[in-house]
């Protein structure tokens, strides 16, 4: 190199550097890219898109590729330093070289570059695709030959580089994307896809219309008292049961009934019993997304839910569970949250001791313990290990309740004071 002029190396370190920023660059920028808006473009069919995703089918040679060039082009950018320190400066020269050549690599080759990439990872990757494509092509053989050397080191060290590019997502990493989507997704639809994502962690019993609820006509009453409840009946179909909801008969479909009221003739029990349906039983503890499932498989709407002796503990619809994604219908057949609190003028509520902690937590933002009873009255019996026989006040979880109406062996009404005293840590 002694022929070429001092300028000419000046000129040509700094082209390297450039390179080297190029490499630099987009190796961040490839890693960074969003790799599921990636795959949407290139279905769209994105060119650029399409170029980024061949090129990271398999990462372990894009980095290599990289890699090499970016090596090539340093190694090259010392030497030239350290000729052009020597030409300078002598043999003090090489240690100045060493110094200056350091800062601007750190400073125009890694830093900036990677910076921007890092910012700006889409454009980035699309244009600098274009020359790595080509690249590829042209270091083929060089970059197989020391994928396939690392490779074999990593094989050594017992790891697997066959499936290194799975993009696949768990359900908490969905649901931290969906969080994070902030307003390309609307509020509302957020909410939603939240709900079926924790489908899988509710079970029936959560959403379940419990035991003592259930609206159902014991077949072995008078004909007057079953005609009076069918012509009242407030939900589409009823649990018909003889003497005990532990005897279910069948689920008949109010409609039906009408239309047997229609001929005098066919009007009667045995009629009743025939145009019911089959009940369908649920396991206690399936999930609402198993459940919802099975509802769409078998064509079912409703069905009860048992123990594992058999007994009734509660009943839940299709309507229930489509409720815990969308929200609220206008019907259904437990009474909604809204209807359980009564807002106080000194900002306290008043809550009926029925109100399912899950939906409190949703609706008021609360930290309510979801991991033991189900509804606010089995919460504060657990917490006092006792049924009170006279109004008290109690915390439960640092909320300052007050228990004011009391029958039947169940707290009925619950008072809670205000926000900003419900929280005593």
């Amino acid at each position: 190199m002694d022929d070429i002029s001092t300028g000419a190396l000046f000129s040509l370190l700094v082209l390297l550097l450039l390179i080297s920023g190029y490499f630099s660059g987009s190796e961040t920028g490839m890693m960074s890219i969003n790799r599921y808006k990636l795959r949407h473009l290139a279905s769209q069919g994105h060119r650029g898109a399409k170029r980024v995703e061949k090129l990271l089918d398999r990462p372990d040679r894009l980095i290599g590729l990289i890699l090499i060039g970016n090596n090539l082009v340093n190694i090259l950018a010392s030497a030239i330093a350290t000729i052009l320190g020597m030409r300078l400066y002598g043999d003090l020269g090489v240690a100045i070289a060493t110094g200056a050549l350091t800062m601007a690599v750190l400073v125009f080759a890694e830093v900036t570059p990677k910076t921007l990439a890092a910012l700006y990872p889409e454009k980035v990757a699309y244009s600098s695709s274009i020359l790595l494509r080509i690249l590829m092509k042209l270091l083929y053989p060089l970059v197989w030959f020391v994928n396939g050397i690392t490779n074999g080191f990593l094989r050594l060290l017992g790891m697997r580089v066959d499936n290194m590019n799975d993009a696949t997502l768990s359900s908490d990493e969905l649901r931290t994307v969906v969080n994070e989507a902030g307003s390309l997704i609307p509020r509302r639809h957020q909410d939603m896809l939240l709900s079926i994502l924790d489908l899988e962690n509710v079970t029936v019993e959560d959403l379940m219309v419990p035991r003592n609820e259930i609206v159902g006509i014991n077949i072995n009453d008078d004909w007057k008292s079953i005609v009076r409840q069918l012509s009242h009946a407030a939900h589409g179909r009823i649990v018909l049961y003889r003497d005990n909801i532990d005897e279910v008969v069948g689920m008949l479909r109010v409609r039906e009934a009408y239309r047997l009221m229609m001929d005098k003739n066919d009007f009667s029990k045995e009629n009743l019993l025939r145009a019911a349906d089959k009940v369908y039983f649920i396991p206690e503890g399936t999930p609402l997304n198993i459940q919802l499932l099975k509802f769409q498989r078998r064509k079912e709407r409703i069905g009860l839910i048992v123990d594992e002796y058999g007994d009734i503990q509660g009943l839940i619809t299709l309507e229930d569970i489509l409720e815990e994604i969308v929200g609220e219908f206008t019907t259904s057949i437990s009474p909604t949250l809204a209807e359980e609190i009564t807002p106080q003028s000194d900002g306290s509520l008043l809550i009926e001791g029925t109100a399912n902690i899950r939906e409190l937590n949703k609706s008021l933002n609360w930290d309510l313990p979801t991991d033991g009873p189900r509804t606010l009255n089995g919460l504060i019996l657990e917490h006092l290990e006792d049924i009170p026989d006279s109004i008290l006040s109690v915390s439960v979880a640092g909320y300052q309740m007050e228990i004011v109406e009391i029958s039947d062996n169940m707290i009925k009404l619950v008072k809670i004071l205000p926000a900003q005293l419900q929280k005593t840590g």
